[in-house]
């Protein structure tokens, strides 16, 4: 039985982190095309990760978008701990503050990701909030043996 629930547990885990990343790419990718503001641009010359250049804006769409994801799945809790209290006092609003930093650190680490000002960050927030609903649901259920 215990072995069961801990299968069961690591596949939830395993789940939530690929749609973390899959979120994370597919938003990124969603707010370049459709948000104002909003620019992904390959830096001739800049544009590379651990000695290997991209020539290509996916390249670096996956890249971002990957780097995006794993902060949201290893950082995010942290940070959703730290702040509980204060998201208790603005009733989860504050969680929005949170994810948009995060999306805000992740433009600071890359040069080739522009956000200008705020609406736009907001709005790449809101697009890998609901894309974050949604994907999970697209994993199939896990059967119990």
């Amino acid at each position: 039985m215990v072995l069961l629930i801990s299968r069961i547990s690591n596949y939830i885990r395993m789940k939530k982190f690929i749609s973390q990343i899959a979120a994370g790419i597919l938003g990124l990718w969603l707010a370049i095309e459709f948000v104002a503001g909003v620019e992904l641009e390959i830096i001739p010359g800049e544009s590379s990760f651990l000695g290997i250049p991209f020539t290509a804006s996916w390249q670096i769409l996956i890249l971002i978008g990957s780097v995006l994801g794993l902060i949201n799945f290893f950082i995010k809790p942290i940070l959703k701990t730290i702040t509980l209290p204060l998201r208790i006092l603005t009733l989860g609003f504050f969680s929005l503050i949170i994810n948009m930093g995060l999306i805000w650190v992740v433009d600071l680490l890359f040069k080739e990701l522009t956000i200008l000002w705020f609406l736009p960050l907001f709005w790449i927030t809101l697009i890998i909030w609901g894309l974050n609903l949604f994907i999970p649901g697209l994993f199939p259920k896990k059967k119990k043996e």
